[in-house]
């Protein structure tokens, strides 16, 4: 056999051709270990983009959800329920609450009804006999933007009769029918206005006009000679906010207010015309103002900040106005507070509760003002005038924020761990007057206003209210203090119960916060006001 050796066995010759035979091209075996190889490779590859990706979600969810030390789970995970608003009103689509929802949307709400585990309740009416049973079980995180009593405020009758500096002199019918005939004759003079609490037809009319038989109604004196600017009347409206009774605590937007002018000039004057002392829906806006056009609309300036402008071009005390302004606010709270405090009784807590009212004043040519009525849910919708949507928008935000609506933990502090809750406010931020607390009158007794603040002498009820106090400072924002009223730093330093007949006049519990607030003012100047 050619190419064999005649001294080789068979079959040694037979093994050594095939492996000749094999070694003409590759064998099945090393391509199988290539392909093995390639596929080893292949997976490891896989596996690192794999091990990357997850990384890197990793990175991303813990700087979004950093852990609680020592524990190893989110922050949020307590708080991570999506907060949920029920807004309770008829018509709610209609578009008169699209500030509302967009406000409550920006804030991260989601709309909710009665059955679910809502957060806030929005009701445009006065909620507490509808939904009676509801609101006498809250649970302490949930709030609701109306305080029970608060129409003792904004009944038109029970306010304008409640014989207070700033509200023009009247007169409840038929009760005070006597009186009124008695005071006409001594002020011939003087025109009046026949109102009732659905605040329809008004009309100024002689004495012999009115109807002093009609029941729930009541006849108050007209402002006759209104400030006026570019010949028409005006009203200024006032966001003032409730946030506590008993301890009082009351608030107003500082920043802007609403202006509304009549629909035509005052002079000639014509009873019968009432566009000419009435401010309707059809109102003529700031803007609309030769006078105010150029400050507020050229110069962009609030509403407040223009009228301010405009009266002190003119001579006027802007800041008197205002002072009487938060002086009249604050009689009325301090006036009715007693009916809220017998309203809310029956409730497991008044800190459910908040309120936004509208304050509407007037002021005449000698700048006297006058507090006409109290709106509640006041007008939150630019469907007449777009341009005030910014004005609204501003309101109900500046509200939610100094309420805790808005913050972003808002329901922590109710529901939180005691780490979570004295993070946004420890007993250590509430504390007051180190020296007088550590005197020995402090230490042996908890009697006096001052040693009652001190951390020994505060019960849970008392450091809750004064945590919330705290809280409501922080998350201002644009609202300022009415009651308890602001103090010059001075003033709170060298403070004499002696001499302040204003404070002697508060209840217990109101001189315990008003105290409060006056000495946080020693320790820090932003507190004054």
């Amino acid at each position: 056999m050619k190419g064999s050796s005649p001294y080789m066995p068979r079959y040694e010759q037979d093994v050594l051709n095939r492996l000749h035979g094999r070694s003409r091209g590759p064998s099945r075996l090393l391509y199988m270990v290539a392909a093995i190889l390639a596929f080893g490779v292949f997976l490891t590859l896989v596996n690192i983009y794999e091990l990357r990706r997850i990384q890197h979600e990793h990175e991303h969810h813990m700087a979004r959800n950093p852990t609680v030390e020592g524990r190893g789970e989110p922050l949020h995970s307590m708080s991570s329920k999506q907060k949920i608003v029920w807004v309770h009103a008829k018509h709610m689509n209609s578009g008169y609450l699209k500030h509302v929802f967009s406000v409550f949307e920006r804030l991260g709400y989601t709309r909710g009804g009665k059955a679910s585990n809502w957060d806030v309740l929005w009701a445009h009416d006065y909620p507490f006999a509808e939904l009676k049973t509801v609101l006498h079980n809250l649970n302490p995180h949930q709030k609701v933007n109306h305080f029970p009593g608060s129409g003792y405020i904004t009944n038109k009758v029970s306010l304008a009769t409640s014989d207070l500096k700033f509200i023009p002199k009247a007169f409840k019918m038929p009760k005070d029918k006597d009186k009124l005939l008695e005071h006409a004759k001594e002020y011939p003079e003087k025109m009046w206005v026949q109102k009732s609490n659905n605040h329809r037809g008004i009309r100024i009319l002689q004495l012999n006009q009115l109807d002093l038989t009609s029941d729930n109604t009541f006849i108050q004196e007209y402002i006759a000679k209104p400030f006026l600017i570019d010949k028409r009347k005006f009203d200024i409206g006032i966001y003032t906010i409730l946030t506590s009774i008993n301890p009082l605590r009351v608030y107003i937007l500082d920043t802007e207010l609403l202006l509304r002018f009549c629909a035509a000039d005052y002079y000639p004057f014509d009873a019968s015309i009432l566009k000419k002392y009435v401010v309707a829906d059809d109102y003529t806006a700031t803007w609309q103002l030769p006078s105010l056009k150029k400050i507020y609309s050229d110069m962009g300036h609030t509403h407040k900040e223009t009228l301010s402008y405009y009266l002190r071009q003119h001579g006027k005390n802007d800041t008197k106005l205002f002072m009487e302004v938060r002086e009249s606010i604050q009689e009325v709270y301090l006036k009715k507070e007693k009916f809220l405090i017998q309203s809310g009784a029956g409730y497991k807590s008044t800190r459910n509760f908040f309120e936004l009212v509208r304050f509407d004043f007037v002021f005449d040519e000698d700048m006297n003002l006058y507090l006409m009525e109290v709106n509640m849910s006041p007008n939150l919708s630019s469907a007449h005038f777009k341009e005030n949507t910014l004005l609204y928008e501003q309101v109900i935000f500046n509200m939610l924020h100094l309420t805790g609506v808005a913050r972003a933990p808002n329901d922590i502090f109710s529901r939180g761990l005691i780490e979570e809750k004295n993070m946004q406010a420890a007993l250590k931020d509430v504390q007051v007057l180190s020296e007088g607390c550590n005197s020995a009158v402090c230490q042996e007794s908890c009697r006096s206003v001052e040693c009652s603040l001190c951390h020994r002498c505060l019960d849970l009820n008392w450091k809750n209210a004064l945590r919330t106090a705290y809280l409501e400072h922080m998350n201002r924002r644009n609202c300022r203090r009415v009651f308890p009223p602001s103090f010059s730093q001075e003033f709170a330093k060298n403070w004499k119960e002696s001499t302040d007949t204003f404070y002697k006049n508060l209840s217990l519990s109101n001189q315990k916060i008003y105290t409060w607030f006056r000495l946080k003012c020693i320790q820090d100047l932003t507190w004054c006001h």
